[in-house]
Order: structure tokens, then sequence, then C-alpha cells
């Protein structure tokens, strides 16, 4: 199928990474996952493009054949057709079954395209790439003023605090948010800067001096991570674990709390996890 509109694209798996995740970096992009034996996609697709045209680049339209790019089916498990899946900032942000009727698309349409709060928050992280972090951060806490919970103003304005060492305020705008992977790997990050300032050659002294003293062990190991030394903090960590003293558990979740920086394909964290799980049993 060709498409004259310059906001609605048919994607195939080898564009989709450019055409549909990057892209939905700048604007929303609906994935409509359609065949040509599918009739209720026949009365969809039709109504989709008009809607995109009328919208005028406020988001835009990706069609995907399900027929020719079974992998991106099976990567989003389409289980029926038409599926239309929003996505925003390359995150699906919700997605509906079935030929709706145009009342309800509009009605999806407002759920998922940016209001004034999210534009602000745009607003702000383009004041972050000119380097301008007090701009940015009014911003913030202006959007944060009138909801509390937004979820990308919020790990915003944590990730500035963190940086800037007030984790006492990150963790308190991160608690307000639904968890979700940045939230927790940010409410790690800043539970392990905590110990930044910490003088590292006077903790390695106390920890040298009696190697069995979880508390001393636990500090050093907290101070090299939130310097980023993550494999010298993790053998520390996994040698409180492997003793079963009464650190253990505050150690096993330092542990977690590196793995949630690094993230789950990191070599550290791959390492550490296996050798984490045969200290623990």
């Amino acid at each position: 199928m060709t498409n004259a509109s310059q906001h609605v694209k048919d994607i195939t798996t080898a564009d989709f990474q450019r055409e549909v995740l990057a892209r939905s970096r700048e604007v929303p992009v609906l994935v409509d996952f359609w065949a040509e034996w599918c009739g209720p996609c026949k009365t969809l697709s039709p109504l989709l493009e008009r809607i995109t045209d009328e919208a005028d680049g406020a988001f835009e339209l990706a069609k995907v054949d399900v027929d020719a790019n079974q992998e991106l089916s099976t990567q989003f498990m389409i289980q029926s057709i038409p599926t239309v899946i929003a996505i925003r900032n390359g995150k699906e942000v919700d997605r509906f079954s079935g030929a709706l009727p145009e009342a309800s698309i509009m009605a999806f349409l407002k759920g998922v395209l940016p209001n004034e709060l999210d534009i602000m928050v745009e607003e702000a992280r383009t004041a972050l790439t000119s380097d301008d972090s007090p701009g940015a951060e009014h911003i913030l806490r202006q959007v944060l003023d009138q909801r509390s919970d937004h979820h990308d103003a919020g790990t915003s304005l944590a990730a500035l605090l963190i940086d800037r060492g007030e984790i006492d305020e990150a963790l308190i705008v991160l608690g307000k948010l639904v968890s979700d992977g940045e939230v927790d790997r940010l409410q790690a990050a800043a539970r392990l800067r905590q110990s930044a300032g910490n003088d590292i050659p006077s903790l390695e002294r106390a920890a040298s001096a009696d190697p069995t003293d979880d508390d001393a062990q636990l500090e050093l190991a907290r101070a090299l991570a939130a310097r980023a030394e993550y494999e010298p903090a993790l053998d520390k960590l996994l040698a409180v674990v492997a003793r079963k003293s009464t650190g253990r558990e505050d150690a096993r979740l330092a542990i977690v709390d590196i793995f949630e920086v690094l993230g789950n394909d990191h070599p550290l964290t791959l390492t550490y996890r296996r050798l984490l799980a045969a200290a623990l049993f």
C-alpha cells in the first residue's frame, strides 16, 4: 500500500527503529498493524489516515503489514488486527484493537497526545540541551506544582537534583511517581549518591583494619559506587553477602541498586547477578 500523505508511512521491520522509535522522540507515532485480508482493517485504516491528515503533523501514522513484518507483530504481541499502538519517546503509551468509531479514536488520541504540561516538559528538555539548567528546573517545578506525579517532569527534575547532590529532595520527587524502570533506576542512583562525599582513604583504612566489620565494608562499597567504581564496590558487597552476617541484606540491596543503575544487559550486572545468586543460596 502506498500513502501520499507526508504524515502517513508504510513501515517495515528494517526501518521501524528510525521511522517509529526514533521519530517518536520528536512527534507521537501511531502504529497501525493491519493486513490486506482483514475486513475491519479496511474500515479503520482510511479513517485513521484522514484523522492523521487533519491533525497536520500533531502525530504521524505508521502502517505495518503484519504478514510482511511478522517479527514486529511478535515483538509487540499483536494478537488480533487491526491493533493500533501509540508510541512516544520510544515507548508504547497505549493501544486499542478493532475498528473503533471516530469518536472513540479521538478520545484515544486525547489520552496519548502531548498536553500543555507535556509541552512544558519538552521546553525544559530543550533548555537542558542549551545548558540552561536553572531555566529547565523552573519549568519542571511549575509542571510538578500542577501535577506532582507527572512522570517525565519528575524524572527529569530528579536527575537534575541527583547530579547536584540534593538526594533527599530527589527521592521525595521520585516517591510521588508511579514506579517503572526509569523511576527505579533513578531511585537506585540517588541512594548510591548519598555516599558520594565520604572520604575514601579513611573508609579504606577502616575496612582494612577489620575485614569482618560489615558496617565498614558497606560504607566503603557505597562510597565507591557513588563514584561509579562499581566493580570494586560489588566485590566488597558480595563478600558481605557471602559471610551471611548481619549486614547481608543491606549488602544485597546495595548490589541490586548498582544493577539498576548499570542496567540488566551490562557485563557487570550479568556477571555479578550470577555470583550474587551463588552467594545467597
